[in-house]
């Protein structure tokens, strides 16, 4: 996060670890972002996401792959946490199955190709399901998890957080 968060960009960092499996979020404290780059390296991470904050709300990403790039920012809009979702579900901690939606483009499958490269491979039953559906070149994020009823029909119950991506730079590299 960012050097000096608030409480609600702390709060977003604990929800988004909670989406990444096998995440650990870290604070950045006095550290600028090479050094936390030489961290995560010698740490042997796969990848680095740091989110940034305006007056409290997050409207920043960036995805860094490690240890030789791409690096994925976006700006985020329309933030809504887990705890502002009405009757929201308990989050699974089972790998995630990915949908991707009207990411067609020659630039959409790029970015389509770092952001599954953020989840492992999930299991054929899992019941968690995150969705990047693209619209007039906003990447909207969705976090479900679903259950089969008797009757064989699917209940889908959203358990967040849910934000749009907007998507404005790709470098090859690190930061």
């Amino acid at each position: 996060a960012s050097r000096d968060p608030s409480s609600r960009l702390k709060m977003f960092s604990k929800e988004m670890k909670l989406i990444f499996p096998n995440a650990q979020r870290i604070n950045r404290g006095h550290y600028d972002v090479k050094q936390v780059v030489q961290a995560c390296k010698a740490q042997d991470s796969t990848d680095l996401i740091i989110l940034t904050e305006t007056r409290g709300n997050p409207d920043g990403m960036i995805v860094c792959h490690l240890p030789f790039g791409p690096t994925a920012f976006f700006s985020m809009a329309n933030t809504v946490m887990r705890h502002d979702i009405p009757n929201c579900g308990t989050m699974s901690e089972q790998y995630p199955h990915l949908i991707f939606d009207n990411l067609n483009s020659k630039l959409g499958v790029r970015f389509q190709t770092i952001l599954k490269h953020l989840f492992p491979v999930p299991k054929s039953d899992s019941k968690r399901v995150i969705t990047f559906s693209n619209s007039d070149d906003f990447i909207s994020f969705r976090h479900h998890v679903f259950k089969t009823e008797d009757n064989g029909e699917i209940e889908l119950t959203e358990v967040g957080p849910r934000f749009e991506l907007k998507p404005y730079q790709i470098k090859l590299g690190t930061l």
